[in-house]
This record gives structure tokens, sequence and C-alpha cells, in this order.
């Protein structure tokens, strides 16, 4: 039997997909493969390859050939390597455009609900009581949201003063979405159960979504983990 050999440590082959499934790393395993699938056909013409090096080194700040060189060792890539990467990444996104470019409109109004964006503030803590009586401070203007949050929300939010976004409105618990959807800005919501924890929320800024860059962008990544999804699931390994 064969044997892998990574940083002086031997493998047996036959093991190789019992250490990722271990290692939780087999579902992003076989996510590449199905995207190599997926992207076969996809070609790169001379002219578009030094546009495919340029794009990949803007997205992740490469832009010294000291950080290129960092970035190689720190992934122990060869410099061949970080180019087929580079391509590999804009036959991805090629892909996309060539599948789905020409229908995004229409996919846009179809899932545009599903787009909208908030910004929002939020305290959380375990103890109702407590709570209740901090909502009453905000709103008797004796402290503001972003002074309460600071001093006493339970999460992370509490670093930026309960302001939490710009994100997805329907990545969010439905007990949130339900509320944020159906408030005007500034609205402050009395304290509610949420998951375990009590919390007084405001709406800060509600983003309806627009047929823009960024939201094509977004809508072409859904497209493509769909697909990739519905591959995994047909593909054994």
């Amino acid at each position: 039997m064969g044997y892998l050999t990574i940083d002086n440590f031997k493998i047996e082959e036959g093991n190789f997909w019992e250490l990722l499934a271990t290692y939780r790393l087999l579902p992003s395993f076989k996510r590449e493969l199905a995207i190599d699938r997926v992207i076969a056909s996809i070609t790169i013409a001379p002219e578009e390859i030094n546009l495919a090096l340029q794009q990949f080194q803007q997205r992740y700040k490469l832009i010294s050939q000291e950080a290129i060189q960092n970035y190689c060792q720190a992934y122990s890539l060869t410099d061949l390597q970080l180019k087929e990467i580079a391509l590999r990444e804009f036959k991805i996104e090629k892909f996309k455009q060539q599948t789905w470019g020409n229908r995004l409109e229409s996919t846009f109004l179809n899932r545009r609900t599903s787009l909208d964006r908030v910004i929002y503030s939020l305290i959380r803590h375990k103890n109702p009581e407590l709570l209740q009586e901090l909502f009453f401070r905000i709103q008797d203007g004796e402290q503001t949201f972003a002074e309460v949050a600071s001093q006493y929300s339970q999460g992370v939010e509490a670093q930026t003063g309960g302001m939490i976004g710009p994100l997805l409105l329907n990545k969010l618990p439905s007990a949130l979405i339900e509320k944020l959807r159906h408030s005007i800005p500034q609205q402050i919501h009395s304290p509610f159960p949420l998951e375990e924890w009590f919390v007084i929320l405001r709406l800060e800024k509600f983003m309806p979504a627009q047929f823009d860059d960024q939201t094509t962008q977004l809508l072409l990544n859904q497209l493509f983990e769909e697909l990739l999804q519905e591959q995994t699931l047909q593909k054994k390994f």
C-alpha cells in the first residue's frame, strides 16, 4: 500500500478519506471537486491571463512581491500553483457569468425580498428585569442606546455600541425579521425573548435590495452554491 508524506508524517493512502472525515475536511474537499467538475469546460484566452492574475492579487491584497511570497509560504505554494489558483478563480467567475449572467434581473425580481438588508442595534442580557429597567432608561433619555449597549450588553455588539450590520434580513432569526421588517428607523422594541436571551431591539436603517453590482455578485454566488449543493448530493465519493 502506498503512502502520502506530509511534513515527514506518513499517511496510508487507504486512510486518506478517513482522515479527511475525522478532520472534518471532507465536505470542503467534495465541494472543491464539484467546482472542478462544473468549470471543466471553461477556457481562458491568452489575453485574460494577466487580468486573472491582477484580479487575484487585488482580491487578496497581494500588492507587493513580498506579500506574494508570504502568501505562497503560508499555503506552501509554488509560483506555478499560485498562478493555477488565480486562473481557477477566474474560471469560476467566468462560469457564473456565462451560466446566469443573462437572467440575473429576473432572478433578482424573484428573490428581491430575500435580499433586503438592515442595520440594527441590539442589547442582550439574561436578566429580563434588568433589561426592562434599561429599556426605561433609554426611553426616558437617561442614557443613550449606545451607552447602555456598551455597558450592559452581553454579546459582541457591546463593542460597537450595540450596532450590527448591514446584514441580509432573511439571515436573521425569525423574531428579529418580523420586528425589523415592520419597524421605522429609530423605533425601539421593548424587551422580548430571543433564544436564551432577552433583547432590546432598534432599527437603524432598512436597505431595500437594489439591482446593483453588490447584489449581482451576491446572486451569482447564491446560484453557484446551490448548483454545488446539487452536485455534491448527486455524487458519491
